[in-house]
Parts: C-alpha cells; structure tokens; sequence
C-alpha cells in the first residue's frame, strides 16, 4: 500500500501543497497519522471489494441451486 499522492491530499483535506510540506516538515505525528489513515482506507476499500465478489458467488451458486431443483 502506497502513500497517497500530494494532489489526492489537497483536494481531500482541502489544503495545499506548501501546507502539507510544513505539515510533514514541522508535524512528523499527524502527517504520519494522515498517511496511515489513507493506508487503513485503502485496505477497508479492497475487504469490502472482496466481500462484494463473495456474496456475488454465493448469489450466483444459489441461483445454480434454485434451478436443479426446480
């Protein structure tokens, strides 16, 4: 998982560019904080993906089970 990018944080956190600088510069904490959020997000993001073509299976294989038993 990758840090998200300069632009992506501007337009999220509605700041810029100079600010996030200083933020990494003289705040280690919240910008680290930011980040990892961004990285905890981003693997929220791919479980629910996963979970999302799981139930689509589940669907599909009760769809198979509903018609040999017609």
């Amino acid at each position: 998982m990758t840090a998200p990018s300069f632009r992506k944080l501007e337009s999220d956190l509605e700041v810029n560019k100079t600010t996030l600088h200083n933020w990494k510069k003289n705040r280690p904490k919240l910008y680290e904080f930011i980040i990892e959020s961004y990285k905890d997000r981003e693997l929220l993001k791919k479980h629910l993906d996963f979970m999302i073509t799981q139930k689509q299976f589940i669907e599909n294989e009760i769809d198979l089970t509903k018609t040999r038993v017609s």
